[in-house]
């Protein structure tokens, strides 16, 4: 698995930087090659003869290499790569990622890579827990940044909490299970749904819901990550695909995305229907805006096609179909009807009563419901992460 593996280490100015070390040795010895890339601060923690000496390779530090006038380039360092592993990441590094600041050769080297990217935040609790820090953090998920998560421990400021980077043998069995399962998709073509509906009342107004389209999303990029060719059928929202193998469709109401959804289900061995579809479309549409009056407005609604229902009559035997549910109450019970009445292999069940997860957060509780009864909880989740849980869940499928 390691054999022929290229790995970018950027290590930044952090105490957590002398861990570095023992990362290396643990990558080489498995059969990776390592080309390491510090900062200037990280220098003063560990020094580039240490991480050289233990990687085999110059370690690199400036954009241009006085003794033999070459440039680092940071472009090829990019396409080289097969991953881009940064740590320890610091506040200051992290922050800088999230807002493309370019000022050393780390940091160029990053928005160059065309590599998955994986940080190990590394600093004092107070700083991890910052707001400022922790949106940076969430914005670089949605841009497929893998972030392992620091440990809780005591910390080098003489506090005890979370913000210590994660020991390197933990890293290791990271990027081990990450290489891993990368293909386990080839060649498997994946239909994702994301997003919400919008159910137009008049040219200006219209029905919604609150989906972010965050979920549908992750999922998306994970199976993608995992080597499949995915079409991510898609509501209005503000997300950009990032991974190449993800061709986006595009479409506003429940009508379009029924239409893109039966026609590329055709070719699709699994569906993931994570959209937050409306149920209801206002019947007769107004081709001009609606005018504001002193009598109250009544809108006839009807149903709209049931997609999950929809692809549950026409789904072949080698074919899988993935629904979700968001619940207020009796939440198994209901899942467990719908997962029936759908024709459903796996469902996963949101409640609305657990805090940090439904729509609009960058968090998420499941639990996974399969077509046997069984069922699985997970815990409060970033939704990066529960998608990896999903996506197992659909790994697992016969």
């Amino acid at each position: 698995m390691w054999k022929g593996k290229h790995i970018l280490l950027g290590i930044t100015g952090s105490i957590a930087a002398y861990k570095a070390a023992t990362l290396v040795r643990l990558l080489t010895k498995a059969g990776a090659e390592v080309q390491v890339i510090m900062t200037d601060t990280a220098r003063q923690f560990i020094t580039p003869l240490t991480m050289a000496t233990l990687s085999k390779h110059p370690v690199l530090v400036e954009f241009y290499n006085p003794e033999n006038g070459d440039w680092n380039n940071h472009v090829s360092l990019g396409e080289w790569a097969d991953l881009y592993l940064i740590a320890p990441a610091t506040a200051n590094t992290i922050a800088k990622m999230q807002h493309g600041i370019a000022d050393n050769l780390l940091l160029t080297a990053y928005l160059s890579a065309r590599c998955p990217v994986v940080i190990a935040p590394a600093m004092d609790v107070e700083m991890y827990n910052h707001p400022a820090n922790q949106d940076n953090i969430a914005r670089l998920k949605t841009r497929g940044v893998t972030v392992i998560e620091p440990a809780a421990g005591s910390l080098a400021s003489g506090l005890d909490g979370k913000g210590r980077m994660e020991d390197p043998e933990k890293i290791f069995e990271f990027v081990s299970g990450f290489f891993a399962k990368k293909k386990t998709f080839a060649n498997r073509k994946i239909l994702v749904t994301a997003g919400p509906t919008y159910e137009a009342i008049d040219p200006v107004r219209f029905i919604g819901n609150h989906s972010s389209g965050k979920m549908g999303f992750a999922i998306a990029e994970e199976l993608a990550a995992r080597g499949a060719a995915v079409t991510l059928v898609t509501g209005a929202t503000a997300l950009k695909a990032q991974h190449a193998g993800i061709t986006v469709i595009s479409v506003v109401s429940a009508a379009q995305m029924h239409a893109a959804v039966v026609r590329e289900f055709e070719t699709a061995e699994v569906a993931v229907l994570c959209a937050a579809v409306a149920d209801f479309t206002p019947e007769y549409p107004s081709d001009k805006k609606i005018k504001r009056g002193n009598d109250a407005l009544q809108i006839s609604l009807k149903p709209t096609i049931d997609i999950a229902a929809a692809l549950g009559c026409v789904k072949a035997k080698t074919q899988r179909l993935v629904g979700f549910a968001l619940e207020t109450d009796n939440e198994v019970a209901n899942a467990n009807k719908k997962m029936q009445a759908k024709n459903l292999d796996l469902i996963v069940l949101n409640s609305l009563r657990d805090e940090g997860a439904g729509f609009a957060t960058d968090t998420n509780k499941v639990t996974l419901i399969y077509r046997d009864g069984t069922h699985k909880d997970f815990a409060l989740k970033s939704k990066n992460e529960v998608a990896i849980d999903i996506v197992d869940a659909i790994q697992s499928l016969k």
